[in-house]
């Protein structure tokens, strides 16, 4: 199936883009007066007439030296977490380099382990194909966050080019990314904002996740911003493709972020949650199943 008249190429960047939780709004004190209040220069004692005091001027500029120390020291923890998640990334060899055919089993064995109820021929009809698994055996470097953006374009110059573009419908992505954290999604979201990607028309890359946000929030924004690539958690993403949030006319790849391992040692695929709503919500919604049976949306391991 070609998706590919969905697509447009003359537009203006909305600004519009999800927050994470690492990049909340600035406490309220941020913008308040306070950080304009010493600006009338020095000031003696004995000054008469309404004139600020020496030591009440003393007193605000100590209130103004903790808050910046309070605001240096919240970036730092945000810099050591940060730090901490990537050092999980291992370098190894991943499952996710195997061939489509491999990969299919290996998804099979999955999605055994979450319709455990149904029966053989069942489960059969739930695999997915090797014919819509994308072969990435092309690459051999690791299949680290650093390494995405050149993973992408060497193996999907299809998706390369999707990307560069942007959808004529809001809500329409033609990249769905899923991984398992809040914060995973912020670090790749930032990854698939680069301009070797995007390039000067490229859609917004919406960030997806149920930390801080509500479902009719990211269901609005949605509704109203033209999207490239949506990054989210799999029970996020599985629920705004069952409430139409998120649109499928203009999908093309869901990537699986399966060689990811957070601070316990476990993918994406190894936690019973995020594995079951990956099979249950994302990749078994009735019409990503049947795109992906008809060849219209390729899945990538990463």
């Amino acid at each position: 199936m070609n998706r590919g008249d969905d697509l447009e190429d003359d537009f203006v960047i909305d600004d519009l883009v999800a927050l994470s939780d690492d990049e909340a709004a600035p406490e309220a004190d941020f913008f308040s007066d306070d950080n304009d209040n010493n600006e009338s220069g020095s000031v003696e004692e004995g000054v008469t007439g309404g004139d600020l005091e020496a030591r009440p001027a003393a007193t605000d500029e100590a209130v103004l030296a903790k808050k910046r120390k309070r605001r240096e020291k919240e970036k730092e923890r945000k810099a050591k977490k940060r730090k901490l998640a990537e050092a999980v990334e291992v370098v190894q060899e991943s499952v996710a380099a195997q061939s489509p055919s491999q990969l299919s089993d290996f998804l099979a064995v999955k999605q055994a382990k979450v319709f455990s109820n149904v029966t053989a021929i069942e489960l059969e009809d739930l695999r997915i194909p090797a014919s819509s698994i994308a072969n990435t055996t092309s690459w051999t470097g690791p299949r680290t966050l650093d390494q995405l953006t050149d993973f992408i374009i060497k193996t999907n110059p299809t998706l390369t080019k999707r990307l560069a573009q942007k959808s004529k419908s809001t809500g329409s992505p033609t990249l769905l990314f899923v991984t398992g954290a809040a914060l995973r999604v912020a670090d790749v979201t930032r990854v698939l904002k680069d301009k070797k990607l995007r390039g000067e028309k490229g859609g917004e890359v919406a960030k997806l996740f149920a930390k801080h946000f509500k479902l009719s929030e990211h269901i609005a924004y949605l509704r109203r911003t033209k999207v490239g690539a949506a990054v989210g958690t799999p029970g996020r993403l599985g629920k705004l493709l069952c409430d139409d949030g998120l649109a499928v006319s203009a999908l093309s790849h869901i990537i699986l972020d399966v060689t990811y391992k957070d601070s316990k040692n476990r993918t994406l695929l190894d936690i019973p949650e995020t594995r079951d709503e990956v099979f249950k919500t994302v990749l078994g919604g009735p019409k990503v199943m049947q795109a992906i049976r008809e060849g219209a949306i390729q899945v990538i391991l990463f």
